[in-house]
């Protein structure tokens, strides 16, 4: 290969690079959206889309059924999630990304006052190309909630 033509390689691999940053970024300020709200438990902080899905342990329906649409999710899923929220500090470790940067992974550590538990969760989030989340899963154990102490028995 020429050094003309090896430079402009260059320069496209870096022109393709740039989106790819940028829509990592975007994913991340997603995530990042929504462990702001949990910590300030604010539901309206978080940029769901209106037909937006939750899989979650603790959801009605568990992780196989959906609750589906923004509304039910303010309703069914925020609604009795507030109170647990008070007092709760969340720390986010990492965030990893799929290949074709379609959606983002954050783990992070959901400390909570009552009962007094950590959660270790890692939610993943599918982000339509508005920036909005179309699908969201929820992956931890959930013992610590429904049977504290379970560790200790």
């Amino acid at each position: 290969m020429k050094k003309g033509q090896a430079r402009k390689s260059v320069q496209k691999a870096k022109r393709k690079q740039v989106p790819a940053a940028r829509r990592r970024a975007e994913l991340r300020a997603v995530a990042e959206a929504y462990f702001s709200a949990l910590r300030k438990k604010d539901f309206s902080a978080i940029p769901y889309d209106d037909k937006v899905a939750l899989r979650a342990p603790l959801a009605p329906g568990g992780v196989n059924r959906p609750l589906v649409g923004k509304e039910a999710l303010r309703t069914v899923w925020w609604g009795p999630l507030a109170p647990a929220l008070e007092g709760a500090k969340v720390t986010v470790l990492e965030y990893y990304f799929n290949e074709d940067l379609t959606a983002v992974c954050a783990e992070a550590l959901v400390q909570l006052a009552t009962p007094p538990a950590t959660l270790r969760v890692a939610d993943r989030f599918t982000v339509n190309a508005a920036g909005k989340i179309i699908e969201q899963e929820n992956h931890f154990d959930p013992r610590d909630v429904t049977h504290p102490g379970w560790q200790k028995g």
